[in-house]
């Protein structure tokens, strides 16, 4: 009697491999147990990594080391996921014009972002910089301050995070006209930008950094802004020119700045713009609320399993563009 075959077990498929570009701590990644294998590269290991790898997570945001090693030999990942808003730091052309789908972390630094900049401007608007110092001279000066309710702001940048910063100073009574690349329902064109920095008190820059808004706001467009306006920057150093900035500063053509982002990070010890006058400068701190890795990874891995499923991606970058594109 003849015995019949077994039938064949179907194959599993094969474990795909997670790339991570380390920063300290590590993201949490428990979840993907079983379903990811997960290895770890630094600057130096990148690139002899990068071809054995299916999905990279960029989870060192601040490093160039994707920009530096994407060009090289051998295949490259499918999908890249960066936990930041902006991916200036890792595309290049090479990645730009390629098959791989980019991510970003859109969406979880919006309200703490609006948060911050509303702190900015209220901070301003009262003078409570003078107030510290004063305390710490133990001088007591009476000043009258600011009205918040009745100004207007300028936000240039019509992400989420720009979006979300014209809400919350919406709610404090700042008129405020947002600023895109192209003018839409609710939205100014950029061709409007030069009209609306003379008329704001508060110009706020929260744009993606590309070729069109590098150096966006420079000698000319601080000229422009009214001797009482204050300037917030909350998107990417290069967005404004730090030298021109300074100048409008110290010759009181504005009357106050702040910078969350710089040209050069971290800010040295010896460079001039910690003495500015008029200038707050913080260290790239504005999103980063207490639990944000946590956010960021529980993001991922959402991510991922999507990814896994053959489903849609959310957040995906336009690499011409270098953002998101809004709906």
């Amino acid at each position: 009697m003849t015995m019949p075959s077994p039938t064949p077990t179907p194959a599993s498929p094969p474990v795909p491999t997670l790339l991570v570009l380390d920063a300290e701590p590590l993201p949490r990644l428990g979840r993907l147990t079983g379903r990811a294998r997960v290895e770890h590269a630094d600057a130096a290991t990148l690139a002899g990594r990068l071809p054995y790898a299916d999905v990279l997570l960029v989870w060192d945001f601040t490093s160039h080391a994707v920009r530096e090693a994407w060009p090289g030999g051998g295949p490259r990942p499918r999908w890249v996921h960066t936990a930041s808003a902006g991916v200036d730091h890792l595309m290049c052309p090479e990645l730009a014009e390629s098959d791989t789908v980019v991510t970003n972390a859109r969406g979880v630094f919006d309200r703490p972002i609006a948060e911050y900049v509303a702190a900015l401007v209220l901070a301003m608007a009262k003078d409570l910089p003078a107030t510290l110092r004063l305390q710490g001279e133990r001088t007591w000066r009476h000043r009258e301050s600011m009205r918040v309710a009745g100004t207007r702001a300028c936000v240039v940048g019509t992400g989420p995070i720009g979006r979300a910063i014209a809400s919350t100073l919406e709610a404090l009574g700042v008129t405020t006209a947002l600023v895109g690349r192209t003018a839409r329902p609710g939205v100014h064109g950029t061709e409007e930008l030069d009209r609306l920095l003379a008329g704001a008190d508060w110009v706020v820059a929260a744009a993606p950094l590309t070729d069109d808004t590098r150096g966006m706001f420079d000698a000319r467009r601080f000229g422009l802004m009214r001797p009482s306006a204050r300037f917030v920057n909350v998107g990417r150093g290069q967005l404004v020119v730090e030298e021109d900035l300074v100048e409008a500063l110290t010759a009181r053509r504005i009357a106050g700045a702040a910078l969350d982002v710089l040209n050069d990070e971290p800010l040295a010890p010896d460079s001039a713009l910690w003495e500015v006058p008029g200038l707050i400068v913080s260290p790239h701190m504005s999103g980063d609320t207490i639990g944000w890795r946590d956010e960021l990874g529980a993001q991922f891995v959402e991510l991922f399993e999507s990814w896994a499923a053959g489903e849609p991606l959310a957040n995906v970058v336009d690499k011409k563009r270098g953002y998101v594109p809004g709906h």
